[in-house]
């Protein structure tokens, strides 16, 4: 067997395989579709079968994604787009043919989340019809017989964070309070999780040189921030703790959070590289499995933005974001193939610390039998 084939078993099948199923499949890709190059949903769900991808985003009701889904074991967050807020907030019915149409209509698709618009904070126009949507497809959702079974939630982003440093003195900003405050109060009452885009990316690129590169990357090899009992070594958990400090402030500690989106750019803008977004994918992979300083507990339920580079996308920054390129090839090993090695392996190594990078086979690695 040629050489090249054993060091791709090495950096893809092993290491990613065998994280996903340790953290009992936690993590989901964001299915973006802004190209005009991408490949059809039905390659799209094929090439997830093929690497093992259980979890999927999709940010609008496309029919040919909803049917390529029929009858797969992919778990779906189906979203409803900001543009159609006001029309399911307007009346009940108009929720109900939503969810008629797009979840009811598709019984052999596993829908987990409903996610109700997309990081909307008070300054938007449609923030007023924001919550009025998110009951109204609740209430759908409920009727048909399905709350246990798929929760209605809604995805914000960090804007919504006033104070932020340290992570125990993270709060929502006050202007935020009429979204944020009714959000939560949903939530609870249907024991639904928060969504939250979480891009430590863009914290290091508006920061730098004050954020460490490998703070952001999981690579720090100390503890950079001190916060009373609580350390932090990487900027995604002292972000996601914000968000639960904020929570907290809000009587809503109790509430669960996914990370709806997170990843890094690997070209169009400062430290944008292939290697920074194989450091930072790979290593969100793993971490995931731990919890935050604050949260310990358990695994992060996360979903890597995104499944492809979309050229449509503006600026120029948002293009290159995914994981495989329109050719469905991989940008860089992160996903095993289900077949490489017949699924035979045999581990060896030891692993020096927590964030040790995947793709050095001096520290993990996997020997091919057959």
């Amino acid at each position: 067997m040629a050489k090249s084939f054993y060091v791709s078993c090495v950096l893809s099948l092993g290491l990613l395989l065998a994280i996903v199923q340790e953290t009992e499949a936690q993590v989901g890709v964001c299915y973006g579709m802004l190209g005009d190059n991408l490949p059809s949903p039905q390659e799209v769900i094929g090439l997830c079968k093929k690497y093992n991808i259980q979890r999927m985003r999709l940010y609008d009701p496309i029919q040919a994604a909803l049917q390529a889904l029929r009858g797969t074991n992919i778990e779906v967050m189906l979203g409803v787009p900001n543009s159609d807020l006001q029309r399911l907030a307007s009346n009940q019915s108009n929720a109900n043919k939503w969810v008629q149409n797009n979840v009811l209509n598709y019984r052999d698709v596993k829908f987990r989340y409903i996610v109700v618009g997309n990081e909307v904070v008070a300054a938007n126009y449609v923030a007023q019809f924001l919550v009025p949507a998110m009951q109204n497809v609740q209430n759908a959702i409920a009727n048909a017989g399905k709350a246990g079974q798929i929760k209605v939630s809604t995805s914000i982003s960090l804007a919504m964070i006033g104070e932020s440093y340290p992570p125990s003195m993270g709060s929502f900003k006050g202007a935020e309070g009429p979204v944020i405050d009714p959000i939560i109060h949903l939530l609870l009452k249907n024991q639904a999780p928060l969504l939250v885009n979480i891009y430590p990316y863009f914290v290091y690129a508006a920061s730098t040189p004050s954020t460490s590169l490998d703070y952001a990357l999981f690579t720090a090899k100390s503890v950079i921030i001190n916060d009373g009992p609580l350390e932090y070594q990487n900027l995604f958990d002292a972000m996601l703790d914000t968000v639960y400090s904020a929570l907290e402030r809000k009587n809503a500690g109790s509430l669960r959070v996914v990370v709806s989106e997170s990843g890094w750019p690997s070209n169009g803008g400062v430290e944008a590289s292939v290697g920074n977004a194989r450091t930072y994918n790979t290593n969100l992979v793993q971490h995931m499995k731990g919890g935050t300083p604050k949260r310990p507990g358990g695994p992060i339920e996360t979903y890597i933005f995104a499944m492809f580079d979309e050229n449509q996308r503006i600026p120029e920054l948002e293009k290159s974001w995914g994981l495989f390129l329109p050719n469905r090839q991989p940008k860089y090993p992160i996903f095993g193939t289900t077949d490489e090695c017949s699924g035979k392996m045999e581990w060896y190594g030891v692993k020096s610390n927590r964030h040790f990078p995947f793709y050095s086979n001096s520290l993990f690695g996997c020997t091919c039998n057959g």
